[in-house]
């Protein structure tokens, strides 16, 4: 007989308070919710239906999500679809922690002050002793075999190489105008050539870190990550724009996506850290788990392809 899944409550109070999420018990569940972008994640007892827990979630809630202990069943999920709710379950929730975990690109607030756009930007991290470039995991290899939810596998942590670098950007306004100024990170791992933006303060840097992981080489030069970032950065920062006419009476609107300008960017220094990911792997299959936000991860080191 299969075991029951491991509930997801005690790694989800961790990495949700930990990602900015205010945490509240209530009676049908546990709440988290999160200002910045008005995200609220409830977990609750699959005994509970979605019409239930819908009561807690704040009314200017933007994005809503059930996870549940376990398999929650048809009516629920048909249930949820109906009223615009997310639902998680333990073997789902994986792959979703990182829409969950990261706060979107643009969100209220994220704009900086204005400065001068032929500022150089320092690096994203401070200056660390030798060997002090490897970010801390929060998930360990417990954790990580509850959120991968694969049975018989070998959980192998690595350390894999990415060249990050803080930039400011400005984006456009609906109007078609010149926006504000965000400033975020920007990340390229150094073996699979994915660029991503990441939000700042969300890793810590340590000399070591305790028990046994794989290091691995870059496999791209630091000049190679630079077009990749600036594409990844145009990419996350690009806003819908709609232009509106009137012919023969009737409304036209026109909606166009515009990314920022490459001369609306201004990229600082590359640091190169290591970043810990657990490997799950079985003969017929393998999850990659980000071991500092736990989410699941579909491009993966092309070593261990």
């Amino acid at each position: 007989m299969a075991a029951e899944p491991t509930s997801p409550t005690p790694i989800l109070r961790r990495l949700l308070t930990a990602a900015g999420y205010r945490w509240e018990d209530r009676s049908l569940g546990a709440l988290a919710v999160r200002e910045v972008d008005h995200r609220a994640v409830a977990v609750a007892s699959r005994d509970r239906s979605p019409q239930e827990v819908e009561s807690i979630f704040p009314p200017n809630s933007v994005h809503r999500t059930v996870v549940y202990d376990g398999e929650p069943g048809e009516a629920a999920r048909e249930a949820a679809s109906h009223h615009g709710i997310e639902l998680l379950d333990p073997s789902t929730l994986g792959p979703a922690l990182g829409e969950l975990l990261l706060p979107s690109a643009l969100v209220p607030g994220s704009a900086t002050e204005e400065s001068s756009g032929d500022d150089i930007l320092e690096s994203p991290f401070p200056p660390v002793v030798a060997g002090g470039r490897t970010v801390r995991p929060r998930i360990d290899r417990r954790e990580a075999q509850a959120l991968a939810a694969l049975p018989g596998a070998r959980y192998t942590l690595r350390l894999v190489p990415f060249y990050v670098a803080a930039y400011r950007v400005r984006t456009a306004t609906p109007a078609g105008g010149s926006g504000p100024v965000h400033r975020r990170l920007v990340a390229v791992n150094a073996t699979t050539r994915h660029a991503e933006t990441w939000a700042e303060g969300v890793r810590e840097l340590v000399a070591d870190i305790d028990g046994p992981a794989e290091r691995l080489a870059p496999q791209l030069s630091e000049s190679g990550a630079v077009p990749l970032a600036i594409e990844a950065i145009r990419r996350n920062h690009t806003v819908r724009v709609d232009h509106t006419e009137q012919h023969a009476g009737a409304i036209v609107v026109e909606s166009r996506r515009v990314p920022p300008a490459t001369a609306d960017i201004r990229l600082g220094p590359f640091s190169l850290i290591f970043v810990p990911f657990w490997y799950a792997e079985t003969a017929d299959g393998r999850r990659v788990l980000d071991a500092v936000s736990g989410r699941g991860l579909t491009e993966v080191d092309p070593r261990f392809g």
